[in-house]
């Protein structure tokens, strides 16, 4: 079996150590206001959108309230509704933004069903035809082509661009 490097992964299996020590990542990057340092490209009154820094695809993103809560039922109408508008406004952003063919648009709700945080957060990640390869099928290894800073700019302008015309 021949070896495929990916020196890039040690990142975030450190990065789940740490954030295990610091606690709730969800809770506390909101709080630092650094949202350019912490790739948050949206806020609402309930909610805040984050690009997801170990992403699937680019323009991979999570939708989290800022209250700390694992279940749906948790919230109440209020920051459902946000939730739900939040998510719909990401997916527009996204559209004008990368033209994705599709998307998937998930919550994973505890550890057995593959949350890697015990906190709501909804992920939105974009998808185009054809757009897995050989990277992933033989090496189960992903190519992201655009860098997180670039990500982070290309969403926040579309945000802004459609929040104008409202």
């Amino acid at each position: 079996m021949k070896n495929l490097w990916a020196p890039w992964r040690v990142k975030y299996v450190r990065y789940k150590a740490i954030e295990k020590q610091k606690g709730c990542f969800l809770c506390e990057i909101p709080k630092e206001n650094k949202d350019k340092e912490n790739f948050i490209v949206y806020r609402s009154k309930h909610v805040y959108i984050v690009l997801n820094i170990f992403p699937y695809n680019n323009g991979h993103v999570l939708v989290a309230p800022y209250r700390h809560v694992k279940y749906l039922n948790e919230l109440n109408q209020e920051e459902m509704l946000d939730l739900m508008q939040t998510v719909n406004l990401v997916t527009d952003a996204l559209l004008r933004a990368y033209r994705p063919d599709g998307f998937n648009i998930g919550i994973n709700i505890g550890r057995a069903a593959g949350a890697g945080e015990e906190h709501l957060h909804v992920h939105v990640v974009p998808r185009w035809n054809g757009d897995t390869n050989f990277m992933a099928v033989l090496a189960e290894t992903k190519v992201i082509p655009e860098g997180l800073y670039e990500t982070y700019k290309n969403l926040k302008k579309a945000i802004e661009e459609i929040l104008s015309h409202r």
